[in-house]
């Protein structure tokens, strides 16, 4: 019996700790009840488990205790937004969702323990499978660390030879599964800046300078970056989302408040950017103004291993899946799983999981759902990856 069919038949069991999972989100670092579920779900099985990894992250490990060692993880936080679904599995929690599918990522990585310590029963292992469930992919700590971060940092990838992921992609069909090989996703950084006036009466413009006048030469300047200033082969993003200035109708602004993300590929076109935005910030100067602009350096770009990806193509192959098989870049979103393939050879891939029902429910928003259908074909992949690396079939090249 195939892996894939395995998973099929413990469907069930996936899909309700799914829904337990997102009728009870919890933000990043804050995965108390969630981290519990998985620690108490892992020992069942019958697991070394470590908590507390990374502050609320859990570690479970099988294996022969020598050999290699291939990892997996999933991320277990949720997001601040009010969900806007009849569901029965609808979040309880006001304010608060899954609005990215880190319910289901964390749930297909308990399957996939279900599945491996099956074979771990029948089978000679020559290595070992670590488990990573990870909190708070979604937002930085008071330390600017993320969970990917924080789990490094307390060992949790030490030792580790391979590491394996997916995402679901709540706006693809359910049957499609997305590799990219090498640069996957983008790194993300966001600036904040003021442009300091003097400002004036409304009526009397004359008798000061305008910060927002300066920032309608600045903003032509900032969106000009990627077009004129960096090289057109390198995919880089310059947004502004945030504007804010004055609080009268008559009154011209003294300041100019901005904030904005910053996407790039490379690590030197990426400080390249940071240059070029201070320098856009600092054209106030030719009109009697001043700028200040702080860098918030995100997550780095993502690269997949183009070896570990090849092991997960050649199992959905097998699996008679290769048509759903779809090669290109993720995109220019950003993942902190980026920390752990930098950390050791690894891959993530896209899982296709649109809803059937027509409604377009895009990952950040209040209408996010997925199709659970797609649940085992998750599971079984990175299950059977695994195994192949632990039976010595894959990691050798």
């Amino acid at each position: 019996m195939d892996m894939l069919t395995k998973a099929n038949e413990i469907k069930d069991e996936i899909v309700r700790l799914r829904r337990d999972i997102h009728a009870h989100p919890e933000l990043g670092f804050e995965e108390v009840r969630t981290a519990k579920l998985v620690a108490d779900t892992l020992r069942e099985i019958g697991m070394e488990v470590t908590e507390g990894v990374g502050r609320t992250g859990v570690v479970g490990q099988l294996g022969a205790g020598t050999g290699p060692t291939i990892a997996i993880r999933a991320d277990m936080d949720a997001l601040p937004i009010e969900q806007e679904s009849d569901a029965p599995y609808k979040s309880t929690v006001p304010g608060v969702m899954h609005a990215c599918g880190h319910d289901a990522h964390t749930a297909m990585l308990l399957g996939v323990a279900h599945l491996l310590k099956q074979s771990l029963a029948t089978e000679k292992w020559q290595g070992n499978v670590r488990f990573l469930f990870q909190p708070s992919e979604e937002a930085w700590g008071e330390d600017g660390i993320s969970g990917a971060t924080a789990m490094i940092n307390d060992d949790a990838m030490n030792g580790v030879d391979a590491v394996i992921a997916l995402h679901v992609n709540s706006l693809k069909e359910t049957g499609e599964l997305n590799f990219a090989d090498g640069i996957a996703l983008s790194a993300v950084d966001s600036f904040e800046a003021w442009i300091r006036a003097t400002g004036s009466h409304g009526a009397s413009p004359h008798k000061g300078t305008d910060a927002n006048y300066m920032l309608s030469h600045v903003l032509p300047a900032l969106y000009a970056i990627p077009s004129r200033m960096i090289d057109p082969l390198q995919p880089t993003v310059v947004s502004v989302g945030r504007i804010e200035s004055g609080n009268a109708t008559n009154v011209i602004p003294a300041e100019v408040y901005v904030n904005g993300t910053i996407r790039s590929r490379d690590e030197g076109v990426r400080e390249q950017l940071w240059a070029e935005i201070e320098r856009a910030f600092a054209l106030a100067e030719h009109f009697g103004g001043s700028s200040e602009v702080v860098i918030h350096k995100g997550y780095i770009a993502m690269e997949n291993d183009v070896g570990v990806n090849d092991w997960m193509r050649d199992v959905v192959s097998d699996f008679g899946l290769a048509d759903g098989i779809v090669n290109k870049t993720f995109g220019m979103g950003g993942e902190d799983f980026a920390y752990m393939t930098k950390a050791a050879r690894g891959a993530m891939f896209m899982l296709g999981a649109a809803t059937k029902d027509g409604v377009m429910r895009g990952h950040h928003t209040p209408l996010f759902d997925i199709d659970e259908d797609a649940l085992p074909v998750g599971t079984a992949v990175l299950a059977e990856t695994a195994r192949r690396f632990v039976l010595g079939e894959v990691g050798k090249e």
